[in-house]
């Protein structure tokens, strides 16, 4: 990652932490191992700068885990450019693959779409369970990376969903703040608990219909399963959700949960990225 010094007189730690939003912990590492130039030679931080040194900082070197195969999947991608991809996930399709099951997730069909480069790793900034469609942001670059997964959890980045769901909560729109821990150490399950982690969820009903409901939910916290498990704390789980209320047959290895709506500064331009997908229509038919 390259940047060009605009003025005279300024310390090079400025101008990583500050222009070029590099972490301390990051800045750190890369001091010590000689990963931090200026105009191609190895440079202490505490460095004065000219404008037009050119400031490089050197990524460590990331491998691949375990092999991982191609997935032939005609991906949705409603941006793109060299720093960061926004995707519109299929459900039910995980993620993320693992060593245990290293195909056909999104990992895989991210890895195809890019030609299959030797040098690939995925770099999701927020991820969504399998059986959850919607957008997903992928970042191209471990520095995009970093930028964006600090916005995580702010106003910059803000997730909106649709999730069709059993019932209608009372009232009709209202914050859930329940804090959320896992069940047992060997479970996936979470719930809420007084002990758990503090975990904020913004709903609002948008529609009911034959003892269904339609809710906007936006997350003010991001712990796994949050909007299923407060759903189902308030009596209305998500519809077809098979650990948290009931399995439907119409909805095949998903349940009715969409990531609708994203908003996010870009991490290098600063523009603010907006983008939309629409409920798919498996789920806008449960409301008839």
């Amino acid at each position: 990652m390259d940047y060009t010094v605009k003025e005279d007189g300024r310390r090079l730690r400025d101008v990583l932490r500050r222009d070029m939003g590099v972490s301390y912990s990051a800045m750190k590492s890369a001091k010590w191992e000689g990963r931090i130039l200026v105009d191609g030679v190895s440079t202490p931080v505490n460095a004065m700068l000219r404008a037009g040194q050119v400031v490089t900082m050197l990524w460590p070197e990331e491998k691949p885990l375990y092999q991982l195969r191609p997935y032939e999947l005609a991906l949705s991608i409603p941006y793109e450019d060299e720093h960061l991809m926004v995707i519109d996930k299929p459900a039910p399709l995980a993620s993320q693959s693992s060593a245990g099951h290293p195909d056909n997730s999104l990992e895989n069909a991210v890895f195809a779409y890019m030609g299959c480069p030797k040098d690939f790793i995925y770099r999701p900034v927020n991820r969504l369970d399998k059986g959850t469609s919607g957008l997903m942001v992928v970042a191209k670059t471990p520095h995009a990376q970093h930028l964006l997964q600090k916005q995580l959890h702010t106003e910059a980045f803000q997730r909106v969903y649709l999730a069709v769901v059993e019932g209608v909560p009372e009232p009709a729109q209202g914050a859930i703040d329940a804090p959320i821990a896992k069940v047992e150490e060997a479970s996936i399950r979470r719930h809420v608990c007084a002990d758990g982690k503090p975990s904020v969820t913004h709903y609002r009903v948008e529609k009911a219909y034959g003892g269904r409901s339609l809710v906007r939910l936006r997350l003010e916290t991001g712990r796994t399963h949050q909007i299923r498990v407060h759903m189902s704390h308030l009596g209305c789980p998500v519809c077809g959700d098979f650990l948290y209320g009931t399995e439907l047959k119409e909805l095949p290895g998903r349940f009715a949960l969409h990531s609708a709506e994203l908003t996010l500064a870009h991490p290098f331009t600063g523009k603010t990225l907006h983008v939309v997908s629409p409920l798919p229509e498996e789920l806008t038919s449960l409301l008839g």
